[in-house]
């Protein structure tokens, strides 16, 4: 039994035997369920509870809306006794010209043991034997590979075959790594021109659907970016497959948000449990070249090692993607401790909304610390759709345009400048934002009106980004 996500903490019981617990409240788990199923009349309970904590990953203060309950589909899987349990098919690091990973076998016999890999399109039908612990690791030699990109978002057919049973996915094959100040997808240079987004479908609710996310993505590529920030929290998967075949490339974040508690070695253990439960579902998802570790973490001794091990762990699961954080900044210096294991260093910075004068803008000058790709995870302002007056008035839809102009002329001046995701593609609730006539429970940052009303400053971050 595979359960999406349940927020935030699930008791799930089945035909009365008690199959776990689970928290965390946007990453999958599952149960094996074969000695408890019936062949008919099963029922099935789940006690959830939405109720914050402050030992919690996310902690009790948030910035968006804490949806409770079942949030994505619940599947009942039928295997066989011995089935393809989990598999990585990624180019090798450091040799695109390979491709590589390995294929876990759950209840291994070892009179069944043979595997094979075939990818047609690539002339590729690998065969090869699992060891003993069910185990097959492999590098596969692959000519004339599409690589996937923005331009060109090539998935190929790949299927295994564990006797006779076969899995198929859709795989598209890209490197992603940085030189210096430089982020290169394939070898070459490139610019993340983004958006940041939240998991709501600009309707009242959770953006579930594959129509939710064609919604979003769509409205994205709109405003003509490359890539997304899907912040705070890890996705729905519907998007991150969108993203696949769209050629938009995705920051994945947990919800190391804020205060949690970093000297909780519970909160840890969560945080690392989330970590582990994003990269095992989407690390075959070419389009995410990010696995981001926190948002906006005030520094700190516990903090940074929190942090670190998080960045330590990501990489000993995957080595073939960037790891980045958005990080909090002070007197435009960009010199978080945080900074040295990260691949790419980001920032939230809010010019001209809290704090700041957009009047001076254009001659603020940012220093950095480190010799790596800078990103401006977060900027932007609130706008209530459809209330207009003069540029310096805050509310506005022009007083959003002008804070674009603004900091963007500043933006462009950062040293290192490798991508940008303004804060926010859609309104989203937050019970955080309770202003009457202008806020009621939205955070109105976004772009796009939570009823899909496209705002002023969305014009002219779409010319920009063009």
């Amino acid at each position: 039994m595979y359960l999406g996500a349940i927020n935030y903490k699930a008791d799930v019981y089945l035909n009365g035997k008690k199959l776990g617990t689970h928290e965390g409240g946007f990453t999958p788990f599952n149960y094996e369920v074969t000695s408890v199923i019936q062949p008919k009349d099963n029922y099935l309970v789940i006690k959830v509870d939405n109720t914050r904590h402050k030992e919690d990953v996310p902690t009790v203060n948030t910035d968006w809306w804490n949806y409770g309950g079942i949030t994505r589909d619940v599947t009942l899987i039928e295997e066989e006794a011995s089935f393809v349990e989990d598999y990585t098919i990624q180019l090798k690091k450091g040799n695109s010209n390979v491709i590589s990973g390995f294929i876990k076998i759950n209840n291994l016999q070892a009179s069944q043991n043979n595997v094979s890999i075939s990818i047609p399109e690539l002339k590729i039908n690998f065969k090869e034997k699992a060891n003993a612990q069910g185990i097959l690791n492999f590098e596969i030699p692959a000519k004339k590979i599409s690589y996937w990109s923005p331009e060109n978002p090539k998935l190929y057919d790949v299927t295994i075959d564990f006797n006779g049973q076969k899995l198929k996915d859709q795989i598209g094959f890209r490197t992603i790594e940085t030189k210096e100040d430089k982020i290169l997808l394939n070898g070459k240079p490139i610019f993340l021109r983004g958006i940041s987004i939240h998991e709501e479908n600009a309707k009242g609710g959770r953006a579930n659907s594959p129509e939710d996310a064609l919604r979003l993505l769509n409205w994205a590529k709109e405003l003509g970016c490359n890539y997304v920030r899907l912040a705070h929290y890890p996705h729905n998967e519907n998007i991150i497959r969108e993203a696949d075949k769209m050629g938009i490339m995705v920051w994945e974040e947990i919800p190391v948000y804020w205060t949690v508690e970093f000297t909780n070695k519970n909160t840890y253990q969560n945080a690392e449990d989330q970590l582990t439960a994003s990269i095992i579902r989407d690390k075959n998802r070419a389009s995410i070249i990010i696995w981001s570790m926190a948002n906006e973490t005030p520094i700190s001794d516990a903090r940074n090692t929190f942090i670190k091990n998080l960045a330590s762990h990501t990489r000993s699961l995957d080595n073939t993607r960037l790891i980045s954080a958005a990080l909090l900044t002070k007197k435009e210096t960009i010199d978080d401790p945080i900074g040295e294991v990260l691949d790419v260093v980001a920032f939230n910075q809010y010019l001209g909304w809290y704090g700041g004068n957009l009047e001076d803008a254009e001659k603020i000058v940012w220093k950095s610390k480190y010799n790596k790709p800078i990103v401006v995870s977060e900027f932007g302002g609130d706008a209530k759709a459809g209330l207009h007056g003069e540029k310096n008035e805050r509310w506005t839809e022009e007083y959003q345009e002008y804070l674009y102009i603004q900091n963007l002329k500043m933006i462009e001046k950062i040293p290192h400048l490798s991508g940008t995701s303004p804060w926010i593609l859609v309104d989203f609730r937050s019970p955080k934002r309770l202003l009457p006539g202008i806020q009621d429970g939205y955070n109105r940052k976004g772009l796009i009106s939570n009823d899909g009303e496209k705002e002023e400053s969305i014009l002219y971050y779409a010319e920009l980004v063009r």
